[in-house]
């Protein structure tokens, strides 16, 4: 076994959270986020720097022994800001306005603070049932059906991404239909998107073992809006059905990422419940604007699907 060499054993007894120390620490803390964002336009939108810049300007072997924060925050400011492409820039235009709030600072602080980790109620029951009721409040704001709360036949949880959540779906979906059908029949199962769809949706099926030749990534149009069409779908599905191959999942999309086009859920859910296939929305674009009455009809025909990420 190899070992490092270090003077531990003549520094102060190691203590990793002394809340006088990480009271002093947190205040500088929020001062440096605090000065970034007053300056953050000062920055260059896209980072100067060229690949490999970090490597050379970092030591070669982790330090043996801790630093200051002062010395820590230096060194961001001096080696890693400038390798940045500052997101929350009002000069940042590229794929999504990024959702950093006061709030979502100050809630990220509470949650490490508890440590909690609620993968069962007795682990954490305040985190699982706060989870439960938020979850019920994002439904019922949506006007979404009792079958998707808990206060209802269903629930939520909340995971990292959308694109994780596409997975989880993708693993149910299989699962559900490889009981019915066997095991042996996994390299029938066809899948349906549009071509709009994320590019996750295509990595998350071979994750769940579908072949790359049973992905369907129907065309679109810009005269539909490049929406997915349920007429091509439906030919789509009836085609495979007849070469004997198993419909299984369509993803439907509600503000794709390159065009924002809105596919017509009821129209599609219609086409796939014909067929038996799990109807997944993923709505994480534009999912939150049917809280507004105005935008609610996009969600039409959301009671005929299976699951919905936003």
């Amino acid at each position: 076994m190899g070992r490092i060499e270090s003077n531990l054993a003549n520094t102060p007894h190691f203590n990793p959270l002394n809340p006088r120390e990480f009271r002093k620490q947190a205040h500088e803390m929020v001062d440096f986020i605090a000065d970034y964002y007053q300056n953050i336009e000062s920055y260059p939108v896209l980072s100067q720097v060229q690949p490999g810049y970090l490597r050379a300007s970092l030591p070669q072997k982790a330090p043996s022994l801790p630093e200051s924060l002062e010395t820590i925050l230096e060194d961001v400011k001096n080696q890693i800001i400038p390798g940045m492409t500052h997101w929350l820039s009002p000069n940042f235009f590229a794929f999504f306005p990024s959702t950093v709030s006061t709030a979502g600072f100050l809630g990220e602080m509470l949650c490490t603070c508890f440590n909690s980790v609620g993968f069962n109620w007795i682990a954490s029951p305040a985190a699982t049932e706060l989870e439960m009721v938020v979850i019920d409040w994002l439904a019922d704001m949506l006007k979404l059906p009792k079958s998707f709360m808990f206060q209802g036949t269903g629930g939520g949880v909340i995971q990292n991404t959308t694109s994780e959540a596409i997975l989880v779906t993708l693993f149910a979906a299989r699962d559900k239909a490889l009981d019915v059908d066997g095991s042996g029949n996994l390299n029938k199962l066809v899948v349906y998107a549009s071509d709009q769809t994320h590019s996750t949706f295509a990595k998350a099926c071979k994750m769940v073992g579908i072949s790359p030749r049973n992905i369907r990534l129907i065309p679109t149009t810009i005269d539909a809006g490049f929406s997915l069409s349920p007429v091509q779908l439906k030919a789509a599905v009836e085609a495979d059905m007849a070469d004997g191959l198993v419909p299984l999942y369509l993803c439907v999309t509600l503000g794709t990422t390159s065009t924002t086009a809105v596919d017509p859920i009821e129209l599609l859910a219609g086409v796939a419940k014909e067929h038996g296939m799990w109807v997944h929305v993923d709505a994480a674009y534009a999912g939150s604007a049917c809280i507004c009455p105005e935008f609610r009809h996009h969600l039409n025909g959301v009671e005929r699907v299976d699951s919905l990420s936003l």
